[in-house]
């Protein structure tokens, strides 16, 4: 059995890429190793077609460690996946994809968090109560996406997140969990959260 991780982030993307989730070379994934460094995908990939070469290897300081091809960069927001990694040391694989859904609920947004819904659902998120007041942390979103990872390691300094997700306005949700299973689970329960938030407000 291989165990390098890049083939499960392919067969992730893939699936990310035909839910609509990561069109065209929108959105990254990324995986921790042992040794703390972490492969991500290229900057400019297509997510419905990676290869296994496809990827950079970094380290928690934001240096290319290996690159099976000469011409990959990292991803533009490598510097987010840099802060939750450094931030969560059981976070082994963090996630972050752009969908419509995502976008279109970060309109609805004030302040920075999302109050999600007492639903069974949010159990996929880690939170195992009865009528749960759960907030997802909203950040602004930056061109400039170092100043979003600074961001996030600030807030996250002073308070830790109810769940190990967090959403960018007009931008995408960024998931973590200490295995790849559970971060692919857990961007499917967020955007899940996400449709039927949306399709709650149509009946009000």
């Amino acid at each position: 059995m291989n165990n390098d991780p890049r083939f499960q982030l392919i067969t992730s993307a893939s699936q990310f890429y035909q839910q609509g989730w990561m069109v065209g070379t929108a959105g990254n994934l990324s995986a921790k190793l042992p040794d703390q460094s972490f492969w991500i995908t290229a900057s400019g990939k297509s997510k419905g077609n990676l290869q296994i070469d496809d990827f950079v290897r970094m380290n928690l300081q934001g240096e290319v460690i290996e690159s099976p091809s000469p011409n990959n960069r990292p991803s533009a927001e490598t510097s987010i996946h840099q802060a939750i990694y450094s931030l969560f040391s059981n976070a082994n694989a963090c996630y972050h994809v752009h969908s419509v859904e995502a976008n279109l609920m970060t309109r609805y947004i004030e302040g920075d968090h999302l109050l999600l819904p007492p639903i069974e659902m949010v159990k996929g998120l880690g939170i195992w109560e009865e009528n749960p007041q759960v907030m997802m942390p909203v950040f602004k979103n930056y061109l400039n996406v170092p100043q979003i990872a600074q961001e996030i390691t600030q807030r996250f300094q002073h308070q830790l997140p109810d769940i190990p997700a967090l959403l960018i306005l007009e931008h995408g949700v960024t998931v973590w969990g200490d295995s790849l299973e559970k971060a692919r689970n857990q961007v499917e329960i967020a955007e899940y959260i996400f449709r039927y938030i949306l399709a709650s407000r149509q009946l009000q």
